[in-house]
């Protein structure tokens, strides 16, 4: 079916997709020309709206359809605790475990490799927050990478003496095996360790 542009024009899209490979955009692309009919435009209909009716919360960065996200216009929530995270992605598992803080969302993580710099990031707007919300509480929760550490400990320069900075707590997985841990888990793991 290479010979088809429709088709193709379609495996490309799927392609740019995140983790989908040439066979999983072909697969992805057939499963689209057996579809109803019906099916296939509530399925670009749901892509379409998607993009036009969600955007970033202009205070946090998390998703919303309104002018603030959920998590910005819930008064119920801690607004003096703030869980910094590279990826408005990443505050899923904070919400699923019960967290009742708000995020915010820094866009990436700095790498010079990649020329991603502090002026690349939401740096500048997570301190204006500081300074006109009162924040009591900046917890940095970034990826646990060269580049999520280096990220955190800009952040913590930059924050210090203003709020009271944390970083989330690295170690063994529950249930995890110490065989199967590697050093710089172990290593981390033993720093953060609590008396009992």
């Amino acid at each position: 079916m290479k010979d088809l542009p429709t088709y193709q024009a379609l495996v490309d899209s799927f392609s740019k997709l995140p983790g989908v490979g040439a066979k999983s955009a072909q697969r992805m692309a057939y499963s689209v020309l057996e579809m109803e009919e019906e099916d296939a435009l509530e399925f670009s209909k749901a892509i379409y709206d998607a993009k036009s009716k969600i955007h970033k919360c202009p205070r946090c960065g998390l998703y919303a359809e309104g002018e603030l996200c959920d998590v910005c216009s819930d008064e119920t929530r801690d607004h003096k605790t703030c869980v910094v995270i590279s990826m408005a992605k990443d505050a899923a598992p904070f919400e699923k475990m019960g967290y009742r803080g708000v995020f915010h969302v820094l866009g990436g993580s700095l790498s010079p490799v990649k020329g991603i710099g502090a002026g690349d990031l939401s740096i500048d707007p997570l301190i204006e927050r500081v300074e006109k919300e009162g924040l009591e509480e900046v917890i940095l929760a970034t990826n646990p990478t060269l580049e999520g550490e280096t990220t955190a400990l800009f952040i913590a320069k930059l924050l210090e003496g203003k709020v009271r900075v944390s970083r989330l707590g690295y170690g063994l997985p529950m249930g995890a095996s110490l065989e199967y841990a590697d050093a710089l888990t172990l290593q981390k793991a033993l720093e953060g360790r609590k008396n009992l």
